[in-house]
């Protein structure tokens, strides 16, 4: 019998859910940035910057971007290490990583860029001072062996930082839901030309884990000293984990 997972409400087969993220990729990859900025008021920007201050990378550090899409932390990253640190921009869906590697050159960057899945990552153990994540965990089908594979990659003393939309403030909750489920597919339609794979990025938030149950995931994965710090209001969460 086939293994079921969730597509935002849906409930579907394993092997179904990669490519019906790919598809909602696909399809925004274009205008992901325009929406991320209309979506959340620019405050993305932010909810990045603090991840980027708080990961502790150094002038020739080896940073891993998974899920890095359209290269916003990447393109920070970069600055922070120089040119004798390395950064990798890794993503699984093509149509975002050609963005983003564009995106680098644009800014004169010649960095490794690799499609790859968050699961089965190309590199060596203990290898990366900095393992991040932004906005991409909820989309992958098995979390607790994505984070293993974060862990693994990492060298002792090395930071996991898994930004993520989280549980909402209680007294927020009516209105938050009421802007996602409403506004948001509108908003998709009209700049993106697609309702649906807004409508689903509202529901796989629903679906995934809280800022607690989140915690315990990345303890599960064998990381240590584990906090996070909640952002405008528990919109967003941002995790900061180390390999001991």
């Amino acid at each position: 019998m086939n293994e079921q997972t969730h597509f935002g409400f849906e409930t579907v087969a394993e092997e179904d859910k990669a490519q019906r993220v790919a598809g909602v990729f696909s399809s925004v990859a274009q205008k992901y940035d325009v929406m991320n900025d209309l979506m959340s008021g620019g405050l993305h920007r932010l909810w990045k910057r603090f991840a980027i201050t708080l990961s502790g990378v150094r002038n020739g550090d080896r940073v891993l971007d998974v899920a890095g899409g359209t290269a916003d932390l990447s393109l920070a990253f970069a600055r922070r290490v120089g040119p004798t640190g390395e950064v990798w921009l890794t993503d699984i869906n093509n149509a975002m990583l050609s963005v983003g590697r564009d995106r680098l050159l644009d800014h004169g960057l010649l960095m490794p860029v690799a499609q790859c899945d968050a699961e089965k990552l190309p590199f060596p153990d203990a290898h990366f001072d900095c393992v991040s994540v932004a906005f991409g965990l909820r989309n992958m089908t098995h979390k607790d062996a994505a984070l293993a594979e974060m862990a693994r990659v990492l060298k002792p003393g090395g930071r996991l930082l898994v930004l993520e939309f989280s549980k909402v403030w209680k007294p927020l909750e009516k209105a938050y839901d009421f802007y996602s489920f409403k506004i948001l597919p509108w908003m998709g339609q009209k700049v993106a030309g697609d309702a649906d794979s807004y409508r689903y990025l509202a529901e796989s938030i629903r679906m995934h884990p809280d800022q607690e149950s989140l915690k315990a995931l990345l303890e599960q994965a064998g990381l240590s000293r584990i906090d996070y710090f909640n952002l405008t209001a528990g919109v967003v969460a941002l995790h900061r984990g180390y390999k001991l």
